[in-house]
């Protein structure tokens, strides 16, 4: 590959974004840290601004395009993502069980580990930027729109919603993709000169290094599957996901990976308008990769500090939590802030014991976050196979343009 093709992957370019952030952070001054501390400030604030306009500006006319049928295909693509959260949740309680008693034997726990946040840098100021909609809000408004679009043949609707489709992708390919590969160099800077970080991965360096292992094989598992269902390589197909793990594992966010892999998507021959719901709608209730990360390290604290919780309570707080977690914001930190409350009661976990599992969750969230948006490249695939065929016989909007992928030349 020559150099220059090279300088314009993305994958590429975050992953020296990584390496440099993390070498860089052994080195870096106060101020540089703080400098980037900033940045990122500014540009996660953005970001969270962002988001919902682009999840509702995504999904509405995906949905609209589907037609008639789009109402089944979001049950399908909800039953699968949740279908695949109970799976991992089950996985992970399942070897927690079995692996435990040998690779924790004799380790004792610290529940005095520092606050994460509290040693990370100061930026120099920082500029509110409140969400116009609530995430939540945007999806259920999407979903809505989307559907009666399908049922109610209004053109003028459907071109409003396709212009900001398209306003929405200049903004992404033109500003927030180029600035990504910053803004992930700023992450792993701010972690490495975080005083506090090391204490946790001390603390739970070896559930950290199992959660990891888990999650990478939990994805291998997906793609074989959805390959098997679609008759595509399912390792092509991964492959060509690369680039939305590492910026989910660079940004710790859900949500600040969509564009990205909803273009690796697109890669796997997946059709716009399925990948244009599915990747959106995925971001936010798909969450295999957190729930095998809460599993693992909740049943770790429950193992290492001898607390006695039975098959039926463990279950019962999975199946809430693959539910709560779906409201939880696609932010860093997000999925172990909604689960806070499961933990204290239906877990019995104390102050402290929260405290350590969010500190312990958040030090490295970016695993399971990385993750859950490859793993809705594999539900995408799954859905592409049953609906892609069937979407004009079911009814396609008379509005509604032909799914096609978007060309390397439309973009910015």
């Amino acid at each position: 590959m020559k150099l220059k093709t090279l300088s314009q992957n993305l994958l590429f370019r975050i992953a020296v974004a990584i390496v440099l952030g993390i070498g860089l952070s052994f080195v870096a001054p106060e101020w540089l840290g703080r400098v980037f501390a900033t940045f990122n400030g500014l540009f996660g604030n953005f970001l969270n601004f962002f988001i919902p306009v682009l999840i509702f500006a995504l999904i509405a006319p995906a949905i609209a395009a589907l037609g008639r049928g789009a109402g089944k295909w979001l049950g399908v693509t909800a039953g699968i993502a949740w279908g695949s959260t109970i799976i991992a949740g089950l996985l992970a309680y399942g070897v927690s069980m079995l692996v435990y008693p040998w690779m924790l034997a004799g380790q004792t726990i610290d529940t005095n580990v520092s606050d994460i946040d509290a040693g990370a840098l100061e930026p120099y100021f920082e500029v509110e930027m409140p969400a116009p909609i609530e995430v939540m809000t945007a999806l259920l408004l999407s979903f809505c729109i989307g559907v009666a679009m399908t049922q109610v043949k209004s053109d003028n609707l459907y071109n409003v919603t396709k212009e900001l489709e398209n306003v929405v992708v200049k903004v992404i390919w033109g500003f927030v993709i180029p600035l990504l590969p910053f803004y992930i160099f700023g992450m792993f800077l701010d972690l490495g000169m975080n005083g506090n970080l090391v204490d946790v991965l001390v603390a739970f360096g070896k559930v950290l290094l199992l959660s990891v292992a888990m999650t990478l094989v939990y994805l291998v598992i997906q793609y074989l599957i959805a390959g098997a269902i679609t008759g595509k390589n399912p390792f092509k197909a991964l492959k060509n996901m690369l680039p939305a793990y590492a910026t989910a594992l660079g940004t710790s966010s859900s949500a600040a990976a969509i564009p990205v892999t909803l273009e690796n998507a697109l890669k796997n021959n997946i059709s716009k308008p399925v990948a244009s719901f599915v990747v959106p709608l995925g971001a936010t209730i798909h969450i295999a990769g957190s729930m095998i990360k809460l599993m693992l390290y909740a049943f770790a604290i429950i193992y290492l500090t001898g607390m006695d919780v039975s098959f039926g309570a463990a279950m019962g707080f999975m199946v809430l939590l693959s539910i709560t977690m779906i409201a939880a914001p696609g932010v860093p930190g997000g999925a172990v802030m909604v689960a806070v409350g499961l933990l204290s009661q239906n877990m019995g976990f104390d102050d402290n014991l929260v405290a350590l599992m969010i500190a312990a969750y958040i030090a490295v969230d970016s695993v399971g976050t990385a993750a859950n948006v490859t793993g809705d490249g594999a539900i995408a695939m799954i859905v592409d196979k049953f609906a892609r065929g069937k979407v004009n016989a079911e009814g396609e909007p008379a509005n509604a343009e032909a799914a096609r992928p978007v060309a390397q030349e439309e973009r910015p």
